[in-house]
């Protein structure tokens, strides 16, 4: 549980990087956008067995499906921001989840808080 829980946070953090990546290079002609796999196809992927180190593998990066601008360049700012924000409620979701289980193996240990 903590190791899938690791994962999601990093993700989260992951994802935050993609964003700011592409943000910065929102004005360069050509550039072509990238986004981070989603969560769900990571532990598919690190399920499955495909991937020997299992949720501690790296994540994939693929080119983002978003128009290209006259420039050539196919940074959407309004999506980044918008996967900007997801990722920090991705990354909310997997404190509050590991802090909370935490709190229930104390509980179960009879330590409290």
């Amino acid at each position: 549980m903590f190791q899938v829980l690791g994962a999601m946070a990093r993700h989260a953090a992951e994802s935050q990087k993609v964003s700011a990546t592409n943000i910065a290079h929102a004005d360069e002609p050509g550039y072509k956008a990238e986004k981070l796999e989603s969560f769900e196809a990571f532990m598919a992927r690190a399920g499955s067995g495909a991937e020997p180190a299992g949720v501690s593998a790296a994540f994939k990066t693929l080119l983002a499906d978003t128009q290209a601008a006259p420039n050539g360049n196919t940074v959407s700012l309004e999506q980044e921001l918008f996967s900007s924000a997801e990722a920090m409620g991705q990354h909310n979701l997997a404190l509050t989840a590991y802090t909370k289980t935490l709190d229930l193996l104390r509980t179960a240990m009879g330590k409290g808080r």
